[in-house]
């Protein structure tokens, strides 16, 4: 057996190099991406700064610690503040008459030069006691690490996901058209006696011994990518300045075994076809596709379109806000791209009996394209893949930036508006109105077994507030918000008007009972809370909407030290970037598998193209049928692709109606059309090149 499969490897290499290249590259990826996960894991470690030369710091409490309820009892649950609170002045104190301490950039925390037992002792419940590493927590921004590395652990596992999507989706392609191109050779096998189940060996294990040497070379691949991945990361803005690639081994075991599992998953299903040829295929060879979908695979596509339409509409039901999360509208589309690729065979000759294309070529371009069904549902695949991901992810991204873009506009009545980190208060002139707002937090129960924390705004002035916010408010009146109210949002457990919540401001004080003035529509997400000044303890103004005052009115927010702009939520330079790479993925298996598909295609062609020549085709028209079919395969896998990206879009445009946010959808069309153009360009020359030289 052995023998047979590696002489099979040997003398048929060029129809599996597709999918060894393919495979190698995605267990090369998944080897990167493991290697940059890891790394994303934990923030190196930093040595203090702000207190190096002290040996214990005392700082104010900086997290609020509720009890919530656990099964039968009660446990502590903590939340972290906004900002530290001050070290208490009875501890400071007691401090500074026993030990020297040591004052540095603010209220919040103090070095002491004594014995950390002894400091505890003295400190007790009222205030942190940091020592070694801990220090560093007294630094400014002391998680700005760990925080740089969400977005990056998130890119990452994204890409990992798409690069196993689709390398099983290319490889389980891949053998499939194999095993539709060698039924005249397991014809003559099983003519020579061989029975189903050794045929069904005999390709799973040319798909183990491919997955080994491919899943090795892979691993090699991601040993030299890794380091090139973090570099590239770091220079297109996407992770920190200091992020490295570490030395762990479990990358690569993951990587390689996934490799060899997803070579044994792709040849299962064709070798399962391929047990079923009988020794009759050997005479009964035949052009015409007549069994290209069967019934497994009508079920299992079927299954997977409506698994997916289900949970988009389920989302969509159940929790609309998610569709607007990007690991969401990533995730989700695979679904139904991979269910409707497994059933475009049936979709292929209707839509290729479509083409009106006059003369010889377009007729012959038509007639094959229909005829040869898993021929160009396999060209179609692939096209469909990078299409659908490339209209999925630009498209969701793209419409939910412009649904917060329209949203923010729609949101203010203001002529005016200045943004900037600690503005300075301004007078407003004569005729003006001037709302100046800052950053906070609320931090509320939710039930009696969570803590929430709300990102919340603080208003200086109710009334100018209520005259120049425009927000989707769908019970109360924001003209009743006070210091003894609230504006929640219908996140919040409890969002009836007049209905008291019990809160806890940004610096941990309360809890304080609040008495709710509206309710807002949650929108895309950044609808509320609204609280006053009073309670938003320490927080700075970063925002300032002002209308009417003319020049006067332009001049004084000048003097606030912001900067204009119209308030809109702009583009993710970060989000694009990561998008790129999750499409570049795709792109790259596309090219892959179209090139692959075709080469095999045309290595069984060339009788057919032969008998072309003497029917009196010339050259150059046996060249125009090759390419018009490939091309029509790439428009027909766009197509489809196009409208798993309408369900898509649709599913997300009704999610922003159920959150009362505005219905802005955009279709990439540049991109979109731009990954159809690349697979066009790629399969009229996988197809051209050696139907030029079987032509000679």
């Amino acid at each position: 057996m052995l023998t047979v499969v590696f002489s099979g490897l040997r003398d048929r290499w060029a129809s599996f190099l597709g999918g060894f290249v393919a495979l190698a590259l995605g267990v090369g990826l998944l080897a990167t991406m493991g290697l940059g996960l890891s790394a994303t894991f934990h923030a190196p470690e930093r040595s203090p700064q702000r207190f190096a030369s002290s040996p214990v710091v005392v700082r104010g409490q900086d997290r609020l610690t509720l009890d919530v309820r656990r099964g039968p009892g009660t446990v502590p649950v903590e939340q972290r503040l906004d900002r530290p609170q001050p070290v208490d002045g009875a501890v400071l104190r007691e401090l500074r008459a026993r030990w020297t301490v040591t004052t540095s950039g603010g209220p919040d925390a103090v070095g002491v030069d004594a014995p950390a037992a002894e400091v505890r002792a003295l400190v007790g419940d009222r205030a942190r006691v940091l020592t070694g590493d801990a220090r560093t927590q007294a630094d400014p921004d002391p998680e700005r690490d760990a925080r740089a590395l969400v977005g990056l652990n998130a890119l990452l596992g994204t890409s990992g996901g798409v690069t196993a999507f689709v390398s099983v989706f290319v490889v389980a392609s891949t053998f499939a058209f194999a095993v539709a191109l060698r039924r005249r050779e397991f014809g003559l096998l099983r003519t020579a006696g061989a029975t189903p189940g050794q045929i069904r060996r005999l390709l799973l294990a040319e798909a183990a011994a491919l997955g080994v040497l491919a899943s090795a070379a892979g691993c090699a691949l991601g040993a030299l990518g890794a380091p090139l991945l973090a570099r590239t990361l770091v220079d297109g803005g996407l992770a920190p300045a200091w992020f490295t690639i570490g030395g762990p081994s479990w990358p690569f075991h993951v990587a390689f075994w996934t490799g060899v599992t997803v070579a044994l998953a792709g040849a299962v299903a064709a070798s399962r076809r391929a047990g079923k040829v009988g020794p009759t295929a050997a005479l009964r060879e035949a052009d015409v596709d007549a069994d290209a979908l069967p019934l497994g695979r009508a079920v299992l596509g079927a299954g997977l379109v409506v698994a997916g339409l289900g949970l988009l509409v389920w989302t969509c039901v159940t929790d609309p806000s998610a569709l607007l999360k990007r690991k969401t509208y990533t995730t989700l589309p695979m679904l139904l791209i991979t269910g409707v690729a497994l059933l475009s065979p049936l979709l292929v000759r209707p839509v290729a009996r479509l083409l009106r294309a006059r003369g010889a070529v377009g007729t012959l371009v038509r007639e094959n394209s229909a005829a040869a069904v898993r021929r160009t549902a396999a060209v179609a695949a692939p096209a469909l893949v990078t299409v659908a991901l490339a209209g999925t992810l630009f498209g969701s991204a793209t419409s939910v930036t412009r649904a917060k873009e329209v949203e923010a506009r729609e949101q203010t009545a203001a002529e005016h508006v200045v943004s900037g980190d600690d503005l300075r208060p301004v007078a407003a002139p004569a005729g003006a109105v001037l709302s100046p707002t800052g950053a906070t937090s609320v931090f509320v129960r939710d039930g009696d077994a969570a803590v929430v924390k709300y990102g919340a705004r603080a208003v200086a002035d109710p009334a100018a507030f209520a005259e120049l916010a425009r927000l989707p408010v769908t019970a109360g009146d924001l003209r009743d918000l006070d210091d003894r109210s609230i504006v929640v949002n219908e996140e919040f457990e409890r969002h009836r008007v007049g209905e008291t919540v019990e809160v806890w401001r940004a610096d941990g004080s309360g809890p304080v009972r609040l008495r709710i003035a509206a309710v807002l529509a949650l929108g895309t997400g950044d609808n509320g809370p609204y609280v006053t000044r009073a309670n938003a303890p320490g927080a700075a103004l970063d925002r300032i909407d002002a209308r009417g005052g003319g020049a006067a009115t332009a001049r004084a927010l000048e003097a606030s030290g912001g900067t204009a702009h119209a308030r809109a939520a702009g583009d993710n330079r970060q989000a694009r970037l990561g998008m790129a790479l999750v499409l570049g993925i795709a792109l790259v298996y596309t090219v892959i598998g179209l090139a692959n598909t075709l080469l095999m295609a045309m290595s069984v062609r060339g009788g057919e193209l032969a008998s072309l020549r003497l029917a009196g085709a010339t050259r150059a028209q046996i060249l125009r049928v090759v390419t018009g079919e490939a091309v029509l395969a790439v428009a027909i896998g766009a197509l489809l692709g196009l409208v798993v990206t309408g369900v898509v879009l649709g599913a997300l445009g009704a999610g922003l109606a159920a959150l009362s946010a505005p219905v802005a959808l955009v279709l990439p069309w540049p991109v979109a059309g731009a990954a159809a153009g690349a697979c066009a360009v790629v399969a009229a020359a996988a197809s051209a090149v050696p139907a030029w030289r079987l032509t000679r």
